[in-house]
């Protein structure tokens, strides 16, 4: 027997499916009335973590209703009225890389520079040039052409008008070579109008992901996966919420919880 499979039969214990052959909708794990998902793609150093993570929001369904709809509160599932948002942030971003959108970041900050030299490009032959106003030189240019749709796609198909017409298509990426006759200057703009979108949707992103981070049944499930996975670093960073958590795990507020860490720790706790 192993720990996962421990865990699992404990769980089922309770009246929880636990399917282990799924791709957990695209998730790690997922949980949704009384059934737990875990990935088959998972490494196996994630499994109880995982399962430990899906079973706290089991959990928190048993002591707040409809978290799955409104996300939980704080206050509740820790029982205080102190501000424990930003320890529970610092253990998130501790137990998932991911919650710190780093990569998104970055990605977004080239975007921004590729943005600043095209503006710059643009200016050196028209001066005057600002981002947030119309480019009346370029609207001028491109009257009469399919250019105007590039402001707001990045690709777009042209239909044939008449039977002896032939369907094209133009993009972004082949502008100048498509438009040959195009000054530089309304390429770049054409460039930087599709990078100004691209970082729109990435802010987008990045906002998504932090109100997905940010619901208290997750920051509770993450905290219970970093409890689980190096509990003296969740005392050190997040103390108020490892006091409230520990004190409430031992006079039973979590339920079965208390068991399902020690069949995963194979140890008591004493505070």
């Amino acid at each position: 027997m192993t720990i996962e499979s421990d865990l699992i039969e404990y769980f089922e214990t309770l009246g929880l499916e636990v399917h282990t052959t799924t791709k957990a909708r695209g998730h790690l794990g997922f949980f949704l009335n009384k059934r737990i998902d875990i990935s088959k793609n998972l490494p196996q150093n994630k499994i109880v973590s995982t399962l430990l993570h899906e079973f706290s929001h089991f959990i928190h369904s048993k002591i707040e209703e409809n978290i799955a709809k409104t996300g939980g509160k704080i206050n509740v599932i820790f029982q205080t009225d102190e501000n424990l948002e930003e320890e529970l942030i610092k253990v998130t971003n501790f137990i998932d890389e991911h919650s710190k959108c780093e990569l998104l970041k970055s990605h977004k900050e080239k975007v921004k520079i590729e943005i600043k030299k095209l503006d710059e490009q643009i200016k050196a032959e028209y001066s005057k040039f600002q981002r947030s106003k119309p480019f009346k030189e370029f609207n001028n240019a491109i009257k009469g052409t399919h250019l105007k749709y590039l402001l707001k796609y990045d690709r777009v198909r042209i239909l044939p008008t008449f039977l002896w017409d032939k369907e094209k298509i133009i993009s972004v990426n082949s502008v100048a070579q498509d438009f040959p006759n195009l000054k530089p200057a309304f390429v770049n703009y054409i460039r930087l109008k599709s990078l100004t979108r691209k970082q729109r949707r990435i802010s987008n992103r990045i906002s998504k992901v932090k109100r997905y981070y940010m619901r208290p049944t997750e920051l509770f499930a993450r905290f219970v996966e970093a409890f689980y996975t190096d509990e003296e670093k969740v005392k050190l960073i997040a103390p108020k919420a490892y006091k409230k958590f520990t004190d409430l795990l031992n006079n039973g507020y979590y339920l079965e919880l208390s068991q399902a860490l020690k069949i995963a720790k194979g140890c008591l706790f004493i505070v």
